[in-house]
């Protein structure tokens, strides 16, 4: 590959990393407006996060079997940008699904719509993963990632403001009944544009073969270079498993996405118990949008300012742009709430709060298994002042974790697959595997918020755990990989930052 962004090419991929941000951060709005119409329990209404990413583990499952099945690798057969546009066929098949489900009012019809998106979702996610890491110098491969990251992530802020609208009617700010027929549309709009951009790709000049090394150059955020051994002690065996790192990277990415999925998915339910509006009625369903988009918007913000180091400039202009990212993606959350005639003085105070991950950012210097440490901490402090206090700053402490959650991805992955050399393609398939944590944890989440159990507040400590084993693994990864020859402090003293 070329030493050079591809940005052309690059830009037609990125399209596949907004879509999935799109559906997941709508099935936030989606599990209020089901519990509500259809009287569903708490632990019912998280099924809709449990579907659609134990799709994820189930198609990787799928992938693995039909690979070993045919004795090879499916992208290696059928071509990366063709497993994308399969992948995207896929998830438009599912998107029909949402037409009678809307009709009848089908809960279990609707969440195997979502399981199939899901299903799609994870072809493509294999297929785009590395494409986004190759297309380029090896050395910006995270960044381009993060950068990646933050289009999902736009795809997040838009997904619950656009369905929502759906959901409850038009912008003119006149209070509308929720209508669960109308989340029809925008999926079917959805579903078109999967197979519109399926056909982009299929004749697009993305490639549609990647050539792997032995012996990996790892890229980490916002950093030069690191050879890693090819062959270290533990890595003998016949399986990536092999590598404690990997291992114990994977239960890391199970947490990782079950914490800021959970945390996002019950959110509405908090404050639906929590908060009132100014009548001293319960919060309005339709009025949680907005917060659960600033949820997601946190992510956006995280990875747009990680994200600098893809681009050619200099290092005082990146410096720069590391204050100036995330506040650029903060004013896009509040145009696009405003366009959707939101109120959006609520959310001025959160300036302030953005604050905090610039400070985590800069104390991280670009190593992964700080950031993830110093994120993570972050992270338990954001749920356990949201777990004290109540109202408002509860909020507010919850929405927060979005921040932090932001770069958490890219660094254990990065610490996961680093010195795994020729086995690192099956390390990278075991960690989007783990990815049904979304799932598990958020429904482990729901059964806990019961009213019988432990509340909805106090349900949040399931975050805290995750982000506690987070933490563990960071300190845990650093002393595996330095055993292996890979320290990333010696890197940063060098002057990899």
């Amino acid at each position: 590959m070329s030493q050079q962004t591809k940005w052309s090419q690059f830009a037609v991929l990125i399209s596949v990393f907004f879509f999935w941000g799109f559906v997941a951060a709508s099935n936030d709005i989606l599990i209020p407006v089901f519990r509500e119409k259809l009287h569903l329990e708490a632990w019912q209404g998280q099924m809709i996060s449990f579907a659609f990413y134990v799709a994820y583990t189930i198609g990787s499952l799928i992938y693995f079997l039909i690979s070993k099945a045919t004795g090879g690798d499916i992208l290696n057969k059928l071509g990366y940008k063709n497993g994308i546009a399969l992948g995207l066929f896929i998830s438009a098949l599912g998107t029909l699904l949402f037409y009678p489900a809307a009709e009848s009012q089908s809960f279990l019809i609707m969440i195997t719509g979502l399981f199939i998106v899901g299903l799609g979702f994870s072809l493509q996610q294999t297929a785009a993963n590395p494409l986004a890491i190759v297309m380029g110098d090896p050395k910006t491969g995270s960044q381009r990632l993060s950068l990646a990251g933050g289009i999902n992530n736009l795809g997040t802020t838009l997904g619950p403001v656009i369905v929502s609208l759906a959901i409850f009617g038009s912008v003119t700010g006149v209070k509308q009944v929720a209508d669960i027929g109308a989340v029809k549309t925008p999926y079917l709009i959805l579903g078109a544009a999967f197979l519109v951009v399926a056909v982009i790709f299929k004749f697009s000049p993305i490639p549609n073969k990647i050539e792997h090394n032995e012996e990996i150059e790892l890229d980490l955020d916002k950093s030069s270079e690191v050879a890693a051994k090819p062959m270290p002690p533990h890595g003998n065996g016949k399986s990536a498993l092999k590598y404690p790192q990997l291992w114990l990277g994977m239960i890391g990415i199970f947490i990782y996405v079950g914490v800021e999925v959970a945390t996002a998915s019950n959110l509405p339910q908090f404050m639906t118990e929590h908060l009132k509006d100014e009548n001293g009625h319960a919060f309005p369903t339709e009025s949680i949008a907005p917060w659960v988009s600033l949820y997601w918007a946190s992510l956006m913000m995280g990875r747009w300012t990680s994200s600098v180091g893809a681009f050619g400039i200099s290092a005082g202009v990146k410096s720069v742009l590391r204050f100036i990212m995330p506040y650029l993606a903060f004013g896009v959350f509040l145009l696009i709430n405003k366009i959707a005639n939101h109120d959006i003085t609520p959310f001025y105070i959160y300036a302030g709060i953005i604050v905090a991950l610039i400070i985590g950012d800069l104390l991280s210097k670009g190593n992964p298994a700080r950031q993830l440490l110093i994120f993570s901490g972050f992270g338990m402090a954001g749920l356990i002042i949201g777990m004290l206090a109540d109202g408002w700053v509860s909020v507010y402490a919850f929405t927060s974790v979005g921040l932090f959650c932001s770069t958490l991805w890219p660094c254990i992955f990065t610490l996961a697959i680093a010195g795994l050399g020729q086995r690192t393609n099956e390390g990278a398939s075991f960690l989007i595997m783990m990815i049904m944590g979304g799932g598990f944890i958020s429904l482990l989440q729901g059964w806990l918020a019961g009213p019988n159990v432990l509340g909805i507040q106090a349900s949040f400590i399931v975050g805290v755990l995750c982000f506690a084993y987070l933490a563990f693994y960071a300190i845990r990864a650093k002393a595996i990989l330095k055993t292996q020859g890979i320290d990333y402090d010696k890197l940063e003293s060098s002057g990899g930052h």
